[in-house]
């Protein structure tokens, strides 16, 4: 796991959660972290434009989506592997 990667995603999430990154841990969930569907949308438009990437995800239908927004670390594999595969 990219260290960079990882702690660019945290402080972009605890941005929007309005928390101090080293209250984010791995397994919380958007909502243990007090972020709704719009906080979720936003993080993953600031994600896209940090990294670069398209994220595939349907902010309807979360669940039909690719891209595992289940928990923190889940996020952060996932926003990985396309920055990966971007090259």
């Amino acid at each position: 796991m990219s260290t960079a990667v990882h702690d660019r995603i945290v402080a972009i999430i605890a941005e929007q959660a309005m928390l101090d990154s080293s209250e984010i841990r791995p397994g919380m969930t958007p909502a243990d972290l007090g972020i709704d569907s719009l906080g979720l949308v936003e993080s993953i438009f600031a994600i896209e434009e940090a990294f670069d990437i398209s994220i595939p995800f349907n902010a309807n239908e979360p669940e039909r989506s690719d891209f595992d927004i289940s928990t923190m670390g889940s996020i952060v594999a996932a926003v990985e592997k396309l920055v990966a595969a971007r090259g």
